[in-house]
């Protein structure tokens, strides 16, 4: 796994074939879990350590990202104003968001399922929450 500038990159096998997915997380411990998660669904990750380092590389030349998984609250800007900014663009809205959080609030949840996210994961994100989403959204 590389690390430049709060950027985590890690490819499974390194085939740019597979689906892209963005990971953000202010937690180095959380990334670490859902990266790992991801790569072992055989999934190519970035993982980021905040929303506007996500949209910094949404908005780059960086290689498409087919979806993106992240935490709801982040200091700074939280998941959902990235969901929020994500779907309001009309070069990023069909990029799946799916929102991760500790804490189960049902006003929260609902908000960012009307807002566009895919889903809402509580935390600790498991194994089988991954592969449904995935096998859902990305095949």
């Amino acid at each position: 796994m590389a690390t430049t500038r709060g950027v985590e990159v890690t490819e499974g096998d390194g085939n740019p074939a597979k689906p892209h997915v963005l990971a953000v997380d202010d937690s180095s411990v959380d990334r670490a879990v859902i990266t790992r998660l991801l790569r072992s669904s055989k999934y190519r990750v970035t993982a980021v350590d905040s929303a506007k380092r996500a949209l910094e590389l949404l908005g780059s030349l960086e290689p498409n990202v087919n979806m993106v998984f992240t935490d709801y609250s982040m200091p700074g800007m939280t998941g959902y104003e990235l969901l929020k900014i994500i779907k309001e663009s009309s070069n990023l809205r069909q990029i799946p968001v799916v929102i991760m959080s500790s804490e189960d609030v049902p006003t929260r949840i609902n908000r960012c399922l009307e807002q566009g996210a895919e889903d809402f994961l509580l935390k600790p994100v498991r194994p089988s929450d991954v592969a449904r989403l995935c096998n859902r959204i990305l095949h």
